[in-house]
């Protein structure tokens, strides 16, 4: 095959191993893949349901997870206070991966319904 051909056929291999990977991403941001984290990470203070009616939730005014104006937050926001933190909210940026922080975002969407 020609060279031409050759740099066809490698451009649409990594083509295609990108879109999987972006794939394999986007699959582990659903709810499910951040309820067993939320769980271990954020239940404690956030309460098992998001509501924050926890001792440390209500000592530290802990906005419901489920509410208006914790959900019209962009994905963004929600993954900077993941990562960095806000107030007496920890940093969870060096134990978590980004991909657990994306699941996590898409489970505290999962609780606008409930």
């Amino acid at each position: 095959m020609n060279t031409h051909g050759n740099q066809i056929i490698r451009a649409s291999l990594t083509l295609t191993g990108t879109l999987a990977f972006c794939f394999a991403l986007t699959a582990t941001a659903s709810p499910d893949a951040g309820a067993a984290l939320y769980k271990t990470k954020c239940a404690a203070c956030h309460g098992a349901d998001g509501k924050g009616a926890t001792a440390v939730g209500k000592a530290d005014s802990i906005r419901d997870l489920g509410s208006a104006d914790v959900q019209g937050q962009s994905d963004a926001v929600l993954n900077t206070i993941i990562t960095s933190g806000k107030g007496k909210m920890p940093a969870y940026g060096k134990s978590l991966k980004p991909e657990q922080v994306t699941a996590l975002v898409a489970y505290i969407r999962s609780l606008a319904s409930k």
